[in-house]
């Protein structure tokens, strides 16, 4: 899918482009392909030669090939944005080539991203581009302000985190923690804990990217300030998530004392009945041998009865003596 965007009055249109013929009636600052086929990488080559990497979307590219510039002042930059799903969260790998270089070409000053499937960030600057004017002024502003709106996506990411960091929270700390509830508990823990470590690589991803901006010269006063705020929204990012994981670790580590109590108390319940079976079993081994005892010859056809209440009274009288001190809770 090919789609261009162009400014109109301070604000961000949308095209999808289906044809070379309608990618030459534009002048777009944003050129944006989204699961690129062979064809629409010849029409972006023959218009406005620029050439599309093969491995433009690869994640075990070199780290050294993620950011640089080409002699001809063309930046690229590859970088990583979350998509916080709730079934399968991930991060989707984007390719942007900056064309800034002054020579004439129809692709001065356009930016161009190659991805494979959409990514919410990218949602969230068309929506928020198309209603305020102003925002954005060239292609710098666009790869700038989708950095922007990753922090913030990550910033919201980070308190539904919280949020439902503070559910388990309830079901942790409450009276009764069985071991459905902890294998329940413990589930969602994981899934928060992969999530919050995902938005830390996510943004430690975007913070060398702005930084490689920086450093390049590429942009004005305004939009290095702009970087400068981006990069402090990111440090405190990194401050949230650290502070999450310590609450996960907190979760998990009160999860799994409570099942060991639980186990605890099942093997207190064993150990306490095998204790309290001892004396009759000590009982039935005596008058199991093959012996003559006067106490069951004088009582005759009562000595079966006398010793069934001698066993079962010595393992009730433990048992409730055991029930007294509290042993069987």
């Amino acid at each position: 899918m090919l789609n261009i965007f162009t400014l109109a009055n301070g604000r961000l249109f949308q095209e999808e482009i289906e044809s070379l013929e309608e990618l030459a009636r534009f002048t777009p600052i944003w050129v944006d392909l989204e699961s690129p086929t062979v064809e629409e990488k010849r029409w972006i080559k023959q218009h406005y030669a620029v050439s599309i990497p093969e491995d433009a979307t690869e994640e075990d590219i070199e780290e050294s090939a993620r950011f640089y510039e080409e002699d001809n002042g063309d930046l690229h930059v590859r970088s990583d944005f979350l998509i916080a799903d709730e079934e399968e969260p991930r991060s989707v790998r984007v390719a942007f080539i900056l064309n800034q270089h002054d020579s004439g070409k129809k692709s001065r000053g356009v930016l161009f991203s190659i991805h494979d499937e959409d990514v919410p960030v990218f949602r969230l600057l068309r929506l928020r581009a198309r209603r305020a004017p102003g925002l954005i002024d060239d292609a710098k502003d666009v790869l700038l302000k989708l950095f922007d709106v990753d922090a913030e996506y990550s910033a919201d990411t980070l308190e539904n985190i919280y949020d439902e960091l503070e559910k388990t929270s309830k079901l942790v700390l409450s009276e009764n923690v069985t071991d459905a509830v902890a294998g329940e508990v413990l589930g969602a823990i994981a899934r928060q804990e992969d999530l919050n470590g995902r938005i830390r690589r996510n943004v430690m991803d975007t913070r060398r990217a702005v930084s490689f901006m920086m450093r390049s010269r590429m942009l004005n006063a305004e939009q290095f300030e702009e970087a400068r705020q981006i990069l402090r929204d990111i440090e405190s990012l990194d401050n949230h998530t650290a502070f999450l994981f310590d609450k996960i670790n907190f979760l998990m580590d009160a999860t799994v004392g409570f099942i060991n109590i639980n186990q605890n108390k099942i093997i207190k319940i064993f150990s306490v009945a095998s204790v309290a079976l001892l004396p009759p079993t000590l009982i039935a081994s005596i008058y199991g041998m093959n012996l003559q005892f006067p106490e069951l010859g004088a009582l005759g056809k009562a000595a079966y009865p006398y010793v069934i209440t001698l066993m079962v009274s010595s393992a009730v009288i433990p048992m409730l003596y055991f029930r007294r001190r509290g042993w069987l809770k």
